[in-house]
């Protein structure tokens, strides 16, 4: 099923909770909808039994329709940097430095990304990229982002294993509000 598919029924869904929710936080997409509801299970935290629903809402653009349809249900949202200001006009927001893919790899290190790459299997396919021209010589750091969000699948599924491994400080600070509302 395409992404885009997956990510417009998580938004449905999430929606559909929302209304009897204690607390909704609005992230841009389903892979921070991921890294967040991981981030919790990591810190032995259950949303669904606290009542917090996290709602993918599409990219940022869509927050002030999506505020305007929850009404006075708590919000907080988890935004990238250049988003941040249209978060901010509407929401308690979490802001991620520069995005969520580069705080991820950031809290585990690019050792522990390459290292969860040759665990998954995806080493070999993380070495064929590095040496094509366009990548070659380029920082680890860009290479492993760049290669993460080369597949929306990948960029899925790194969401929760990088999120495992370390929890970003935007995710960690959002969860320990959610803890004091």
């Amino acid at each position: 099923m395409p992404t885009n598919a997956a990510s417009l029924r998580a938004t449905a869904e999430a929606m559909a909770q929302a209304g009897s929710a204690a607390a909704v936080v609005l992230v841009e997409g389903i892979t921070d909808r991921i890294a967040l509801e991981t981030a919790a299970r990591v810190r032995g935290r259950d949303l669904a039994a606290e009542r917090v629903v996290v709602v993918p809402i599409g990219g940022a653009h869509a927050i002030g329709r999506t505020v305007a349809e929850l009404g006075r249900t708590p919000l907080a949202g988890l935004c990238d940097l250049r988003e941040a200001a249209l978060f901010r006009r509407e929401v308690t927001t979490f802001v991620c430095d520069g995005d969520l893919e580069e705080e991820l790899i950031r809290a585990a290190g690019v050792d522990g990304v390459i290292e969860l790459f040759a665990d998954q299997g995806d080493l070999r396919s993380f070495r064929s990229f590095q040496k094509q021209p366009a990548w070659r010589g380029q920082e680890p750091t860009a290479q492993c982002y760049r290669f993460i969000r080369s597949s929306s699948r990948r960029n899925v599924r790194y969401a929760r294993l990088l999120t495992e491994i370390a929890v970003p400080p935007p995710l960690d600070d959002l969860l320990k509000r959610l803890i004091a509302e």
